[in-house]
């Protein structure tokens, strides 16, 4: 499992769930270190987990950033009785790299790509056994592109520009967040999210949002950014 759902009823009826589908999980990737991409133990607490080497490093020094912030997230939306998140050990990956799913002659291999921008770290899975990509919280059809502290546009671009090479033929792609798209979906995403981070870079107060996603949300996301991409006004001096 890559990711997880974030609310407890979601993630208690998973395992059932995922078992009655013909798709035991016995492993768990998590794309990067936000707190709801790390859920999956609460759901599979027997599973192994392992991430990227820069998500592995991020998570060595700001796993109590995560606590906090699903604590407070708990608290805003009135969850009750979920239990401490517990990660126990990580393995780390190569990125970019490969991961062979099984031992079996018909084993499938995992593509790993960078993708840092939104945070500073990040992995996405491509799997060109079945075209599908996995790209974290990017490509999403609605949310726009958010850069998080210790992420940067230029490396946000990057990523875009990596993603863009596989998206010719992705037949699915599932976002952190939203529904999973058609590659062809996505494609009209990434040329969206380009031209809002190109807008940013010219002006950031006058930055258009794509259409589908000018909601209040979002317009708070965006100022967001604005805050974050500004260079810190110099004091005066007396």
């Amino acid at each position: 499992m890559i990711d997880s759902p974030v609310y407890p009823e979601e993630l208690r009826v998973l395992p059932g769930v995922l078992e009655q589908a013909g798709y035991p999980v016995s492993g768990l990737l998590t794309t990067h270190g936000d707190w709801d991409h790390l859920l999956g133990r609460l759901a599979f607490p027997g599973a192994a987990l392992a991430a990227g080497e820069s998500t592995v490093h991020r998570l060595g020094s700001e796993l109590g950033l995560a606590h906090r912030e699903l604590r407070a997230f708990d608290s805003e939306h009135y969850v009750t009785d979920r239990p401490p998140l517990s990660l126990g050990s990580v393995q780390s990956l190569p990125v970019p790299g490969r991961l062979e799913l099984g031992s079996t002659p018909q084993a499938h291999e995992l593509e790993l790509y960078p993708a840092g921008g939104h945070t500073a770290d990040g992995t996405a899975f491509w799997m060109p056994w079945c075209n599908v990509l996995v790209c974290g919280d990017y490509l999403s059809p609605v949310e726009l592109p958010a850069i998080s502290p210790g992420g940067s546009a230029d490396t946000y671009r990057d990523t875009l520009d990596r993603l863009d090479g596989l998206l010719a033929a992705a037949e699915w792609v599932v976002p952190g967040h939203g529904a999973p798209i058609s590659g062809e979906r996505a494609q009209a995403v990434l040329s969206e999210d380009r031209a809002y981070l190109d807008s940013l870079s010219r002006d950031r107060q006058a930055a258009a949002l794509p259409e589908g996603r000018r909601t209040a949300t979002q317009r708070r996301r965006h100022a967001d950014n604005v805050a974050r991409l500004s260079p810190r006004a110099t004091p005066r001096r007396r």
